[in-house]
């Protein structure tokens, strides 16, 4: 079971792990047993930023893209809850309105 406390790296460690594993010729295991940290968080990493410099694989998102999608996917939810809270208050005036 994995553990509640999830570490935070900054950036400059995220990108300073990404070029050593682009630098050394040593695998993503090695690097990471290294450095100290999860393997599939460098491999994540590492992923995403050859997606965001154009070299990942097919139909991945850039974080550009990715922050946008969770933007547009918060705003369609507050949208929704808007349209919701309107069709009540329809309902009710209209409810008020034939007595």
């Amino acid at each position: 079971m994995g553990s509640k406390y999830r570490k935070r790296y900054t950036e400059e460690f995220k990108r300073d792990a990404i070029a050593l594993v682009d630098s050394s010729g040593r695998t993503v295991t090695a690097v990471a047993r290294e450095l100290g940290i999860s393997s599939e968080s460098l491999r994540g990493w590492y992923r995403q930023a050859k997606a965001d410099q154009g070299e990942g694989a097919p139909g991945e998102l850039t974080s550009a893209e990715r922050e946008e999608l969770r933007r547009l996917r918060r705003e369609n939810r507050e949208q929704q809850q808007t349209i919701e809270i309107l069709k009540k208050a329809t309902a009710f005036f209209v409810k008020e309105s034939d007595r």
